[in-house]
């Protein structure tokens, strides 16, 4: 299944106002972006570790109401901070306000430090995992049953690449599969990714590929490098024209149709 490259912007809710994220969002639209992402964390993952920053739900709602074209989601929620249930219940929400354009991204969760802070029980990675699996169906079936029902089937993102079981559960409920792998791993990754596949009989090609390319992680440029990547619609056929499209075609010919570009905004005080 052939499938043009998307290009999504994570944009990190930490080091800036609110107004200065929202302006963010509506440049990475204007630019032409496909997928608009933050995250699912409570503290700043790069810089200081104590400054400022958002929640990630609540925003996914503001930019739903503050967009009208570009996808959006967390990129990932954590399963462990709500109930699953109440999950699938929020992310149909956001589906609504959005107009069907909502992605549920969702991983096991890793940072300490906020289990810890905000009461939640940190346990190992794999009793995590178990609780990912657990979670899954739960959220499937929730969906399911909600009045109104989402606006239209919302993609399950999965964020990982455990071999034998994040995969596993990629294969099973993921409509995309993201991962930081590239080259030789990335090889292999898809190659089990294929095999999880192929014990339950689903084909792997119905699995969209996404990875992260790059980005400003230590939040020196912001919007800028979003800029310099240069994101822009084509006016006579869909899809996106990228500077550095070499790498695109690269990453396509992988197999990737996702390339997601990290950006954090210049640090206020």
């Amino acid at each position: 299944m052939s499938r043009p490259v998307r290009i999504g912007v994570q944009i990190s809710p930490q080091h800036a106002e609110y107004a200065e994220i929202r302006r963010a969002a509506a440049r990475a639209e204007e630019l032409g972006v496909d997928v608009l992402f933050n995250w699912d964390h409570f503290f700043p993952l790069s810089g200081d570790r104590d400054g400022k920053h958002f929640e990630c739900w609540t925003m996914l709602g503001a930019w739903a109401e503050a967009t009208s074209r570009v996808e959006l989601g967390p990129l990932v929620s954590c399963n462990s901070y709500r109930n699953p249930d109440l999950l699938a219940d929020m992310a149909r929400t956001v589906d609504h306000i959005s107009g069907g354009r909502f992605i549920l991204g969702i991983g096991a969760g890793f940072k300490e430090r906020e289990y810890v802070e905000y009461g939640y029980e940190f346990g190992t990675a794999g009793a995590r995992l178990a609780d990912l699996a657990e979670a899954l169906p739960r959220i499937e079936r929730r969906l399911e049953r909600l009045n109104p029902a989402p606006t239209r089937k919302i993609p399950i993102l999965i964020g990982g690449g455990g071999e034998r079981k994040t995969l596993r559960l990629v294969a099973k409920h993921a409509d995309i599969w993201h991962t930081f792998a590239e080259a030789e791993p990335l090889a292999r990754k898809t190659k089990v990714l294929a095999e999880h596949c192929a014990a339950i009989g689903r084909d792997p090609a119905q699995i969209e590929r996404s990875v992260v390319v790059g980005g400003d992680h230590e939040g020196r440029h912001g919007v800028a490098r979003v800029r310099r990547h240069a994101v822009r619609r084509q006016r006579s056929r869909p899809g996106l024209r990228l500077r550095g499209a070499a790498r695109v075609d690269r990453l396509a010919r992988r197999g990737l149709s996702g390339v997601c570009l990290r950006t954090t905004l210049r640090k206020t005080t």
